[in-house]
């Protein structure tokens, strides 16, 4: 039996490294509360993103959820069910009513073409995300939201250090929101950040994840608790230095399934955007069974009898969560329903050796019939 292959493996500096930026930390005691290694990597990131603010989070979702709150928000969002939970947890838990757009069969990421036709006098914001490093239509979007005066929130987890037309992906909408979870191209472990330029706004949301507390003796808002501590930014130091070596290994994984994958029939694979300079984030496939012989749940077997972990992902779509008891109708998205149930993400990470991703591939060609 072979060693197992994980979907995804996170990327870690040398532990030396990471002992030596801690140490400063054992020596201070000071574990969080918007500490020195949290001042220094949210400067360090500012200047990465190229944003002109943000703010550091506990998680991903925390970004997202306090980012609603923050922009007093209220009746429904334009959104995509093609995404993990947080992106419509965030909005329910913000008493906010989610209104699903379908995605582009291509890039995978809301249909701006169906944006408008969903805009009724409730609708407040638009959140999009971007999808497996493929970014959404933002220029569609900016329009849109212009014309019909709704705030945009980007969900930004797939695309960490993105640019589009040499401008930072971060920097679009009135917010993006990024997650450094463990599993993403760039992690804190855990952690999170939301990117914005309204320095009004940057001064709620930092209340609001610190308990709504404005002053030693003011709680001005009903807050939470959503500060990184001073490891996870210790962590995200590390790991922002080597960042782009990370990337450039990924770059090196994805070529390599590409020429083995690439012209197979009824095999769909995910091209980089024209202007985008991608993060290799993902590696999703398409499959179509008419063609290929075999579906994705067929393939998805293949590769776990080989001990070999892949991912449904998204699968199954947001708005057919048992939680919201059968309320919105997934027949209403039919290219995010079909496409969900085609897709398999492969094993991407820096350090996954080539070998393997032959190995992987092989195993997906054998099961062509």
């Amino acid at each position: 039996m072979t060693d197992k292959i994980l979907v995804t493996r996170s990327s870690m500096p040398e532990y030396d490294e990471y002992i030596r930026e801690i140490k400063d930390v054992w020596d201070s005691r000071w574990l969080t509360n918007m500490g020195p290694k949290h001042q220094q990597l949210q400067t360090e990131l500012k200047k990465y993103l190229g944003v002109e603010s943000i703010d550091l989070f506990t998680n991903g979702h925390m970004a997202l959820e306090l980012t609603l709150q923050a922009l007093r928000l209220s009746g429904e969002v334009i959104t995509t069910p093609f995404t993990f939970a947080s992106t419509t947890h965030s909005i329910i838990r913000n008493g906010l009513e989610p209104v699903f757009c379908d995605i582009d069969p291509v890039t995978y990421t809301i249909d701006t073409n169906k944006i408008e036709s969903l805009i009724t006098d409730r609708t407040c914001a638009i959140m999009p995300v971007h999808v497996y490093g493929n970014i959404c239509n933002v220029d569609d979007i900016d329009r849109i939201a212009k014309a019909h005066g709704l705030k945009v929130i980007y969900d930004a987890a797939h695309t960490f250090g993105e640019t589009y037309c040499g401008k930072g992906i971060g920097s679009f909408g009135d917010v993006s929101c990024f997650s450094f979870h463990a599993t993403k191209v760039f992690n804190s472990i855990e952690g999170g950040a939301a990117c914005f330029k309204d320095e009004e706004f940057g001064k709620v949301l930092y209340s609001l994840k610190n308990f709504g507390i404005t002053s030693p003796e003011d709680v001005d808002y009903i807050g939470s608790n959503a500060k990184m501590n001073e490891f996870c930014a210790a962590m995200g130091i590390c790991n922002l230095r080597h960042v782009d070596e990370e990337i450039a290994k990924r770059r090196a994984v994805v070529e390599r399934y590409n020429s083995n994958l690439s012209g197979i029939d009824g095999v769909k694979l995910n091209d980089v955007q024209p202007d985008v300079k991608s993060n290799y984030a993902y590696y999703p496939v398409v499959f179509d069974k008419k063609v290929f012989g075999a579906d994705r749940d067929e393939v998805f077997v293949a590769l776990s009898e080989n001990n070999i972990t892949a991912r449904k992902y998204f699968y199954p779509l947001t708005n057919s969560f048992a939680a919201f008891g059968g309320k919105y109708d997934v027949n209403q998205t039919p290219v995010a329903l079909d496409i969900s149930s085609r897709v398999l993400t492969l094993p991407l990470y820096a350090d996954l050796p080539l070998d393997d991703v032959d190995r992987i591939c092989n195993i997906i060609v054998s099961c062509k019939k």
